[in-house]
């Protein structure tokens, strides 16, 4: 049972006023430890010289390190006009606006997708994996990391005012403590800027098993304090960021998750 409406509300507010609240501003992580940890070290070669599709590119920081890094051409993609025009001037400061394309939309295909902190606020992300497969060669891949995913302590983003509350919390009581600082009118997870849509590995991995893709490796990195605890049966509490690489099925067998 979830604590919701006015003692929801109420209680939100007391933990966390809203004068309080900081929010939170664009990722600027770094890809490249990311990737590695997906590929390997030697991987960045396979990235070499071939067109790359950043899905859910932000500000733009990664596919200007996946440019700096030797890739032939980067596109940048995201639904946010206003991150676009961040990135290409970034891009522009960076020298690499001749190799780095930011668009809303794309039509032709890609030799490799990369998805750096992003699939968990894809308000559809099942069709985000069938636009994926229809913009993927037939012989290339797609790396995704991401997370925290939903049950992770800090799983609801900005709603995780300790560890676990998004989950302790009703959601109607979240999104009303959240319009005391913010303005856009959303009521629901998925409404808020980014998209927050609730992705636990359970899910993720049913969407991958009925999406035109297989996994070629996954691996649920588990949170370091609570590595000792870290099992199959744990995982969605215990795990940090959820990393894999993904090969349409034509291609061979998905291994055990």
């Amino acid at each position: 049972m979830k604590i919701g409406g006015e003692l929801g509300y109420r209680l939100l507010r007391w933990l966390k006023p809203g004068r309080e609240f900081q929010g939170q501003g664009e990722a600027r992580s770094s890809y490249v430890p990311k990737i590695k940890r997906i590929i390997g070290d030697d991987g960045w070669e396979s990235l070499r010289d071939k067109t790359i599709l950043d899905f859910g590119c932000g500000i733009g920081v990664g596919s200007i390190e996946i440019a700096q890094h030797g890739a032939g051409r980067v596109i940048g993609l995201d639904i946010r006009t206003e991150v676009l025009e961040v990135a290409r001037r970034a891009a522009e400061e960076a020298g690499a606006s001749k190799v780095c394309k930011f668009a809303e939309w794309v039509d032709e295909p890609v030799d490799v997708i990369v998805s750096v902190d992003a699939f968990e606020h894809f308000a559809d992300p099942a069709a985000v994996l069938v636009t994926m497969d229809r913009l993927l060669k037939d012989d290339g891949f797609v790396l995704l990391s991401f997370g925290p995913t939903w049950y992770h302590p800090q799983g609801g983003h900005l709603f995780s005012i300790f560890p676990w509350s998004h989950l302790i919390f009703s959601e109607q009581a979240q999104l009303r403590w959240r319009s005391d600082f913010k303005e856009d009118g959303a009521t629901r997870f998925n409404e808020v800027a980014g998209g927050l849509n609730m992705l636990t590995i359970k899910r993720f991995l049913k969407l991958v098993e009925d999406s035109p893709f297989q996994l070629e490796l996954f691996r649920a990195v588990p949170i370091r304090p609570l590595r000792w605890a870290h099992n199959r049966a744990s995982r969605e509490f215990t795990t940090s960021v959820v990393e894999s690489k993904l090969i349409k099925k034509s291609r061979g067998l998905s291994p055990k998750v």
